[in-house]
């Protein structure tokens, strides 16, 4: 498909300007909606846009959100002017539109730099228009089975995205079984990250998406465990293991609720050893550490040097949703984005490390950027909080509410604590009226309501003017 001509170009840019500026003069982020206006009048305009830029793109189930902010926060934090799709509008109609509104109106990029969160399903669609300079790959957990169906689908389809840039160099998470599997028949150039340590206690329960080897289908045995399925994994019949990561966490140093720290160690190829760097991340929980990796290994691909990153990590502030924290009348409120057992099971085990008496909101969707099947609940560990003495009100709400209602209750938690309230406005004044700090777990459209609510009552800003 050849590039549109100067009149599809100038068509298409004004009017996926106009949609965004008329959706954002109506209090509306204009993320997807202006893309597809945009498409209407030239189909492929992103490879017109997004001409001569240098892109880094981030796909994967987790961490795709917060790894993006760090890349572009040590982008910005050297003096470079960076663009990104801040919104998780990740499917090719929000890419199109977040770049297409930066051209001029004869399609030129106005800015050289771009960090593109992608969905893993649309990656084959964004990044032969994009033509990324590097690509990483943060993991891959079970998610909206509805869409994705098998995880190995998943995993197929952003391997059929790579082979359509043989030229961008691939970051691939050497812990995830899944992920390295990518590297097995792709043209690019691979750099590997991982954990060299483990991350706590690992319960054998919670390997659920890859216990077993994609190649014979023998159980997977591990010399050590960080979360879930990943770690230091190694088939006894067949021998497909874990590569050796070229950036590693080789030490945890610190572990707290204000952020975590750890030693890196990069290896040098001359001499085959990993030569050790100290690492803060201004963020909790374990997960960051895997998303500070993600981003360090990235950004030295993307020709940034580790002065320009490390130091900006430690200031780096919480993607919208993901534990983001408002000041609520001088009352704590954090959000933890939740949308699979994994990511769910990794809040939790946050959520229970709190050592302070608080509350908690379960809040559930099943709307179509959610994934209309939310059977996962009853995968993730909510027992593992169920006795929690800190956890002292909880509230459900969402579409789904008396589904999550039901779920806490065969859990075994308290069901005199348990609150269902459907209307979000009511649960802002429960929330008000309470003196102990909230902490929300909520979906991603449920996220966005209640983000919307709380910054509303905040005074924050909407998340396209940050």
């Amino acid at each position: 498909m050849s590039k549109p001509n100067v009149f599809q170009t100038i068509l298409s840019v004004a009017a996926c300007k106009a949609a965004r500026g008329l959706m954002r003069l109506r209090g509306s982020g204009g993320t997807a909606l202006p893309g597809k206006a945009a498409m209407v009048f030239a189909r492929n305009i992103l490879e017109r846009t997004s001409d001569g830029m240098e892109i880094i793109v981030v796909t994967g189930t987790n961490g795709k959100t917060t790894t993006c902010r760090m890349l572009e926060h040590a982008l910005t934090s050297s003096g470079k002017e960076c663009l990104a799709n801040k919104s998780g509008a990740n499917l090719l109609s929000g890419v199109t539109a977040e770049i297409t509104c930066n051209a001029t109106w004869t399609g030129k990029p106005k800015t050289h730099y771009a960090v593109i969160e992608c969905d893993e399903g649309a990656l084959h669609q964004v990044v032969p228009l994009i033509h990324p300079k590097v690509i990483v790959v943060t993991n891959l957990f079970r998610d909206q089975l509805d869409r994705y169906g098998e995880i190995t689908h998943t995993r197929d389809a952003i391997r059929k995205g790579i082979k359509l840039v043989p030229d961008a160099k691939i970051v691939l998470n050497a812990d995830d079984s899944l992920v390295a599997s990518l590297a097995e028949d792709i043209p690019n150039a691979v750099i590997w990250y991982g954990c060299n340590v483990p991350l706590g206690e690992q319960k054998d329960a919670e390997i659920s998406d890859a216990k077993y080897c994609l190649h014979c289908g023998t159980a997977y045995t591990y010399r050590w465990h960080t979360y879930a399925h990943l770690g230091a994994f190694e088939c006894p019949k067949c021998g497909y293991r874990r590569q050796d990561p070229d950036a590693a966490v080789t030490k945890v140093t610190k572990s707290g609720a204000d952020g975590t720290g750890f030693v890196l160690g990069l290896l040098d190829k001359k001499t085959g050893e990993l030569k050790e760097h100290d690492v803060f991340v201004g963020l909790p929980a374990p997960y960051n550490m895997y998303n500070a990796l993600a981003a360090i290994t990235g950004g030295l691909c993307f020709g940034l040097s580790l002065s320009e990153i490390v130091p900006s990590l430690a200031d780096v502030h919480s993607s919208f949703g993901r534990m983001e924290t408002f000041d609520l009348g001088g009352k704590r409120v954090q959000m933890i984005l939740v949308k699979n057992p994994t990511g769910c099971n990794q809040a939790m085990g946050y959520v229970k490390s709190i050592d302070e008496d608080f509350n908690l909101v379960f809040a559930l969707n099943d709307r179509t950027a959610d994934g209309h099947d939310i059977s996962w609940i009853w995968d993730a560990d909510h027992e593992m909080i169920a006795d929690d003495p800190h956890v002292k009100q909880i509230y459900v709400t969402g579409d789904r509410a008396e589904d999550m209602q039901l779920r806490l209750k065969y859990a075994d938690f308290d069901t005199k604590k348990i609150t269902l309230v459907k209307d979000q406005t009511e649960l802002l004044s429960k929330i008000k009226e309470s003196t102990l700090p909230v902490f929300m777990l909520p979906n991603y459209t449920s996220m966005l309501s209640l983000r919307k609510l709380l910054s509303d009552a905040t005074g924050g800003e909407d998340f396209w003017k940050g």
